[in-house]
């Protein structure tokens, strides 16, 4: 690792808080766990971890060429980024209010998936949501990824990866019921408030950045 930790903790942190507002795959693991068991919920949670890293390398090492090709990419991808973190705290804000005048259903659940089927289903959900590209492209404007060695690329994939997988267990683990499910809908405003008012002030860093001329 040649980077500083707080780089790392900086992309997890905003992945977490990513993932634990409630989206396509929260609302896929929970649909798993409560129609066909936790076992379901547990294949849909590594799937999600391991569509994490496709994305974390393909993201990762396809910017890293371009940045290495056209430095100029990186201002252009971080008011880019600067446009979709106001964009996802919009999107939050919008969903905290809604989820505190009870307008959020509990979804349906999944039935006669085993661990194999869940996997899959997950994996596509996670590989064809637009969430998960836009995330990234926010990602790699706030990690230094032209600076990166392979090392570097490793610990943020492995560890974006372990924050999803375990997110996602504990959804898989703690909503496998229709009660459970619904109490974390009800409470699942809050998060999304706490993640928007995170994405809008980190969008006001970065514009910062781009007018005092630091990127």
């Amino acid at each position: 690792m040649t980077l500083p930790l707080a780089q790392f903790l900086t992309v997890w942190v905003f992945l977490g808080l990513n993932i634990a507002s409630p989206g396509p795959n929260v609302l896929n693991t929970i649909a798993s766990a409560m129609g066909s068991g936790r076992l379901a919920g547990m294949g849909s949670a590594l799937a999600v971890g391991f569509g994490v890293v496709l994305w974390c390398l393909g993201m990762s090492l396809g910017m890293a060429a371009v940045f290495a090709a056209v430095p100029a990419a990186q201002a252009v991808l971080t008011l880019v980024a600067v446009a979709l973190l106001f964009w996802f705290a919009a999107r939050y804000l919008l969903s905290a209010w809604a989820g505190y005048h009870g307008w959020q259903g509990v979804p349906g659940g999944a039935t006669g998936l085993n661990f194999t089927t869940a996997f899959r289903r997950s994996l596509l959900v996670n590989v064809m949501n637009p969430k998960a590209l836009t995330s990234w492209l926010a990602i790699l404007a706030i990690f230094p990824v032209a600076s990166a060695r392979g090392g570097d690329i490793a610990l943020l994939c492995a560890g974006s990866s372990l924050v999803a997988v375990g997110l996602h267990t504990l959804y898989a683990l703690a909503f496998s019921t229709p009660a459970a499910a619904r109490l974390y809908l009800r409470a699942g405003w809050v998060l999304s408030g706490f993640a928007g008012l995170f994405f809008a002030g980190f969008g006001l860093r970065l514009l910062a950045k781009v007018v005092y001329g630091e990127v």
